[in-house]
């Protein structure tokens, strides 16, 4: 990894599809209105950063650390998230269209997703605890041997979770979500 060190910097109205982001690590810093559509950001760190209506689609993450980094309004499909560094990952999001995205087999213990769209991501293996799922559509979303125990669910809609695949002790649901959980059974509920 190239050993340059950004703080404090703002980024805004970027297009990193024509010109790379320089490899490197990124502290306290803000993308605004950046585009990065499948751009390669491996090997680089964010840490303490904001995201805010970046386009980040389909961009390639190998290795890529990210600590405390909040995405806000941001366009995100297809990212596989799985492949970033697990030490000390923390992210949060908010408005962000995150179809398509993979989560499979990391820790997202007390992550917020409030107001996401979800569908078709990938839960497989993923530790859920504590996670908020505040207003997101998880049309067709995958969980299997997921550990949802203590999430809240009670806003989230189109979801479909199979409790005898995923631990979902203590976790939170509606009245109107418990069709997510009985989906398997081709009842109906009135």
């Amino acid at each position: 990894m190239n050993n340059r060190v950004s703080e404090n910097i703002t980024f805004e109205k970027m297009n990193y599809k024509e010109k790379a982001l320089i490899k490197g690590e990124y502290e306290n810093c803000s993308f605004r209105s950046c585009e990065f559509p499948e751009t390669d950001l491996s090997g680089s760190r964010f840490i303490d950063c904001d995201f805010e209506n970046c386009n980040l689609s389909l961009v390639k993450m190998n290795t890529t650390s990210l600590r405390n980094v909040k995405f806000s309004g941001c366009k995100m499909l297809g990212i596989n998230f799985s492949y970033c560094d697990p030490f000390l990952f923390s992210v949060g999001f908010d408005n962000c269209i995150l179809n398509i995205a993979s989560f499979n087999s990391i820790k997202l213990k007390n992550t917020v997703f409030r107001n996401c769209s979800l569908q078709e991501a990938d839960f497989a293996g993923t530790d859920l605890t504590n996670v908020v799922f505040d207003d997101c559509d998880l049309g067709h979303a995958v969980f299997r041997a997921a550990n949802l125990e203590k999430a809240d669910l009670r806003t989230a809609y189109n979801f479909s979770i199979d409790p005898e695949e995923n631990k979902i002790r203590k976790a939170k649901f509606s009245n109107h979500g418990l069709r997510g959980l009985l989906d398997k059974y081709d009842i109906e509920i009135e």
